[in-house]
């Protein structure tokens, strides 16, 4: 299981900066209260996402999703996942940590489905170069939306649909699997008029959290990862945070160092840094979990809080000589989380050779990459803690589906203890709106020419433009 490392958040480590090492203990009361308050609020209102690695909902989405990804089994030499934020961090990210780098480039008959591209953006030249190495006949198109009228993920799906049309004409539905609401909105409409296979993003599941609902579970699936391992690794790590004793709680545990550092010391950046690149993609998840969640204006009394922590997305080793500079000697506003693997499996053994004949290097030879990669992590460890930088370390015992679930869990259950520590609606997201409505004006959209006066008037040409 996962475990968490936090002596370097204390003050026995780094003095004024840190926290007193008996934080948990003298915060028990409190931190047994927002675990009783979660555990009667899960599964209901937006904390729905609490009972995906539950049944019936497990068995539900499980069910559905693999009988489908049988049926595409076979068929299809390329998937393309079209969605944004939410409906694309967390396939990349699993992705990412289960497959190895170079699935793609595998031949067809070494890997375990067709090849796999997440398109999270309306990057023409990005859409393009993906579009052109992917025959429409041979390739799998997974669209998720809830609504169906998310710009980015809609005007990716016209040009599929025309794309598709022109290939395989009339049969182009057979190669779409769409991620929407169940019951209502755009998307529904056009699959329920189109037959377009489907499956649901459940009520109540908001996209930051719904990696572990079908939004994530089917591309993991196509891609031939163990998503009942997911599934129990996020079960696994929500009993152990349901846990009232603060000591043995993860996420409380997490959620209560990190707002406290943020709160009271100043600490509001926070950086995710895992030594492992299958790893790194997850830090791209979690920023929009944690930034997205937490980043309100208002507390849920209404009162100008400005609440929330800017999370930082880095790697080991590469970031030791692109950051760490940065977090050493620049302004102490950080907490730096690292992510270490004990067992890194077949790779374990990848061993540098003897005989180079370099006397400065030699010390090099004959020793293990894993050891290089965790002796790394301990000197910087280190480092930030001879410079007063707090820091704590998640150790996984080894990367595999059970274990991301775990993590995944953890980081939903801790954003859900921050939500309630810093007393704000974690499940909302008033400020992307106003970014929505103006695309809205700009494109032409109906009902929204007074956004697009809004946004002319306010960014009008001025002298300071050359």
């Amino acid at each position: 299981m996962l475990t968490i490392d936090y002596a370097n958040c204390l003050r026995s480590r780094v003095g004024e900066h840190g926290l007193a090492d008996d934080t948990i203990t003298t915060s028990a009361e409190q931190l047994t209260g927002l675990t009783q308050a979660l555990n009667a609020s899960r599964g209901t209102g937006w904390e729905r996402w609490r009972e995906l690695w539950n049944n019936p909902m497990r068995d539900e989405h499980l069910n559905r999703v693999q009988a489908i990804a049988n049926e595409c089994e076979g068929r299809f030499e390329n998937m393309i996942v079209l969605g944004i934020g939410g409906s694309a961090l967390g396939n990349i990210a699993i992705q990412a940590a289960l497959n190895p780098p170079s699935y793609n480039l595998l031949p067809h008959a070494d890997r375990p489905g067709p090849r796999v591209f997440v398109v999270d953006n309306v990057d023409p030249a990005n859409l393009n170069a993906i579009l052109s190495i992917c025959d429409p006949r041979e390739t799998l198109y997974n669209v998720i939306s809830k609504s169906g009228e998310t710009a980015e993920t809609a005007s990716q799906f016209m040009i599929i649909r025309q794309m598709l049309q022109d290939s395989v004409g009339s049969r182009w539905a057979d190669h779409v699997v769409a991620i929407t609401d169940p019951e209502k909105g755009t998307m529904r409409t056009i699959c329920d008029d189109a037959g377009i296979t489907t499956l649901p993003v459940p009520e109540g599941v908001g996209g930051r959290f719904s990696v572990l609902s079908p939004v994530g579970l089917f591309s993991a699936a196509v891609a031939g990862i163990d998503i009942e391992a997911l599934l129990d690794g996020a079960k696994a790590m929500d009993e152990r945070c349901s846990n009232e004793d603060a000591s043995k709680n993860p996420a409380a545990v997490l959620a209560h160092l990190l707002v406290r550092l943020g709160v009271d010391q100043g600490k509001t950046n926070h950086v995710m840094m895992p030594y492992a690149n299958a790893l790194k993609l997850m830090g791209d998840w979690y920023a929009q979990l944690w930034a997205e969640s937490l980043g309100k204006k208002f507390d849920t009394n209404g009162a100008e809080v400005f609440a929330g922590f800017t999370p930082i997305s880095a790697l080991g080793t590469t970031d030791q000589h692109s950051q760490v500079q940065l977090y050493r000697e620049g302004p102490n506003d950080k907490v730096i989380g690292f992510c270490e693997v004990e067992d890194f499996g077949h790779d374990q053994s990848l061993t540098i050779p003897t005989g180079m004949g370099v006397e400065a290097i030699e010390y090099l030879e004959g020793k293990r990459m894993v050891d290089l990669l965790n002796a790394e992590k301990r000197a910087t460890e280190y480092a930030l803690v001879e410079s007063v930088r707090p820091n704590y370390t998640i150790r996984f015992p080894k990367i595999d589906a059970h274990h991301v679930g775990e993590f995944i869990a953890l980081w939903e259950i801790a954003t859900a203890y921050a939500g309630l520590m810093l007393n704000i609606d974690a499940y909302d997201q008033p400020a992307v709106e106003t970014g929505k409505k103006a695309t809205f004006g700009l494109m032409g959209r109906e009902g929204y020419s007074d956004w697009l006066g809004k946004v002319n008037n306010a960014l009008s040409v001025t002298a300071f433009t050359s």
